[in-house]
């Protein structure tokens, strides 16, 4: 309730422009997502969230469904942004690179509760809905090619007896069991770690398999 309080505290006025008035809608569909999963969430949750009339979101969306998937593609769109600009870190080798990208991932940026619960909430949804997982597509394969490739030029140049492409395989989904372990109400885990022990999990995974470049 408090973060619901300080989000409706903050919004723009009446005359925002059309682009911060869909942002503002989006930010208020991953706060109930967030508080409420998938199947509980209604348009009027998020008009009361957002502090506007359920109106204004038939205006900017037309249906509940295209709200969503905006909403999946914004939370596609931050996370590929985040990686790339840990990527672009200057003169930063090729192993500094791939380190900064895995620990983008629990980046505080991109890693809070609520976009945290809003992804668990839509990849609880993504086998039954098609267009969901198109949205995502372009950015894994994206991600994927640009860790074979960071994987492929470290073994290279460390004379590594590795196959890029099983190496790069085996720390994403190390990286994606880390984020689950890490991630708030998660049924399917029943503990979790804290983000510092993530962190030294995905240093430990990039040592273990390339130790000439990752010192302990």
């Amino acid at each position: 309730m408090a973060a619901l309080i300080e989000l409706t505290s903050a919004l723009p006025g009446r005359k925002a422009s059309r682009p911060v008035r869909r942002q503002q809608l989006i930010d208020a569909t991953i706060a109930v997502l967030a508080r409420k999963g998938f199947s509980a969430l209604t348009v009027s949750d998020v008009a009361k969230a957002a502090g506007l009339s359920v109106g204004i979101i038939n205006f900017h969306f037309e249906s509940k469904e295209k709200l969503l998937s905006a909403c999946l593609a914004h939370l596609a769109g931050e996370y590929s942004r985040n990686w790339k600009r840990a990527l672009a870190t200057p003169d930063a080798s090729d192993a500094e690179k791939l380190l900064l990208m895995m620990l983008s991932d629990i980046d505080d940026g991109v890693f809070t509760n609520d976009k945290r619960g809003a992804w668990m909430a839509f990849w609880g949804e993504a086998q039954g809905r098609p267009t969901y997982t198109e949205i995502c597509s372009a950015y894994d394969d994206e991600r994927t090619n640009v860790i074979i490739d960071l994987c492929e030029k470290i073994i290279r140049d460390g004379g590594y007896d590795l196959e890029p492409t099983i190496v790069a395989q085996a720390i994403e989904s190390l990286n994606d069991g880390l984020w689950l372990g890490v991630s708030p109400g998660n049924a399917y885990l029943k503990s979790t770690i804290s983000t510092d022990s993530a962190r030294l999990a995905i240093k430990a995974s990039l040592r273990s398999f390339f130790p000439k470049h990752y010192s302990p």
